[in-house]
């Protein structure tokens, strides 16, 4: 293992490993303990009581978050003709082409969101190798397929902090809140979403806890641990 630097080991110095945080004390050491000299990312990771191997089991939703991700999001959409010319003007950074499609199959991914109109799916499908590992593909559980005249407000939804999960073959979800720059209760408010909306998720056949462990941390720093019971007390 990579010997850890002073600034991480010292940011590490600043919290029990083993201790369960209250989520508004987990939030409060995220920031304090962000290593890097940029304004870093506030992730969220969950691992859950399901069977990823099982079809009913899986954990797949959106959420739309009260303070955003504090950054630009850029949505591609796959659309023709009138509903194309909508998502352009509804302010879609790309716009899926036979061009565009020959570059993301040679690996061309600068973009956040990806939303589809129905007809077009089975031009998404052939994209699975490069969509799929990224979390990138539509998907109607998730918000990201809809017909022509939904996409201005997938868009703007997208663009205004709608976040995409699904859980992934560990029975994990990892996912954005938003920036170290965030004001705490910015940051806890949009945690407590994003806690509420995987719980909605919880599939019907899931048995025992369901949150098993919950970890705060920014893109380079340390793992705060959250208290599953302090989220279950959400009801």
């Amino acid at each position: 293992m990579a010997k850890r630097g002073k600034k991480y080991r010292a940011a590490c110095a600043k919290f029990d490993p083993e201790r369960l945080y209250l989520p508004d004390e987990a939030v409060r050491l995220a920031k304090e303990t962000a290593t890097e000299n940029f304004d870093s990312t506030v992730e969220l990771h969950i691992r859950v009581g399901v069977d990823p191997r099982q079809a009913e089991q899986q954990v797949r939703s959106s959420v739309l978050l009260p303070h955003g991700l504090g950054k630009t999001i850029r949505v591609l959409v796959f659309a023709e003709g009138d509903d194309a010319r909508a998502a352009e003007k509804a302010g879609a950074d790309h716009i899926a082409d036979d061009e565009v499609i020959k570059r993301i199959n040679d690996g061309w991914t600068d973009f956040d969101v990806v939303l589809a109109v129905p007809s077009m799916m089975g031009k998404v499908g052939s994209l699975g190798r490069v969509l799929g590992p990224r979390g990138l593909m539509p998907n109607p559980k998730a918000g990201t397929v809809g017909s022509g005249e939904d996409l201005p407000r997938m868009i703007n939804e997208s663009k205004s902090g709608k976040v995409s999960f699904r859980l992934d073959k560990t029975a994990n979800l990892h996912t954005p809140i938003g920036k170290a720059s965030f004001s705490d209760q910015a940051l806890h408010e949009n945690f407590m979403t994003m806690m509420d909306a995987v719980r909605r998720a919880r599939p019907a056949s899931a048995k025992g806890d369901f949150f098993r462990r919950v970890t705060l941390t920014t893109t380079m720093g340390p793992g705060i641990r959250v208290d599953p019971n302090a989220i279950m007390a959400l009801d």
